[in-house]
């Protein structure tokens, strides 16, 4: 019997014979759907080890499936690979650094599959903070407050070193422009 249940959550049947055919034989249970809706019942009826969504989907977006599984801490305990072929779709909704799932763009090789699964399961046990803050919930949270502003901070670091790229981008875009109209 299979130790880890993994759901395949894409539409693409190429993409879910891919997964499966590059885990390990006898480890991995593959459980597929092939759009939203049935992925988020799958994961409910099945209480996979392992999630690999998609991000675009038919019926539910992959967009979707994942708020609803951000919405409710059982879920959001369950390891999560998102897939796409196009990086950009999933950091418009989502900024990077993705903290507490793992990205893998597509196509993509075994060695970066395994790499993926491994990092989503270590990312999976980051604590985060409750959905709705029970009291005893609050307490655990504020003890880890510290970590909380680090991780903050890294954070706003990032994003005004992006900011300051994107200036500099726009002088350059501003300069080119006057030179044309020159």
């Amino acid at each position: 019997m299979a130790s880890h249940k993994i759901l395949v959550i894409d539409d693409s049947r190429v993409i879910q014979k891919t997964v499966k055919s590059m885990l390990p034989p006898g480890n991995f249970d593959v459980v597929e759907a092939k759009d939203g809706e049935e992925g988020l019942k799958k994961i409910r009826s099945d209480k996979p080890s392992l999630i690999m969504l998609d991000f675009l989907l038919p019926k539910k977006s992959g967009w979707e499936v994942f708020q609803e599984i951000q919405a409710h801490d059982d879920l959001r305990k369950i390891p999560l690979v998102v897939m796409s072929g196009r990086k950009e779709e999933v950091t418009e909704k989502i900024s990077e650094p993705f903290e507490f799932f793992e990205f893998i763009e597509k196509p993509f090789e075994k060695k970066q599959l395994i790499g993926a699964i491994k990092t989503a399961m270590s990312k999976a046990k980051k604590p985060r903070a409750a959905v709705k803050a029970a009291p005893a919930a609050a307490a655990s949270t504020a003890a880890s407050g510290g970590e909380d502003v680090a991780a903050l901070q890294a954070k706003v670091a990032a994003m005004e070193k992006e900011i300051a790229t994107l200036k500099k981008q726009i002088t350059q875009i501003l300069t080119f422009i006057k030179q044309k109209l020159k």
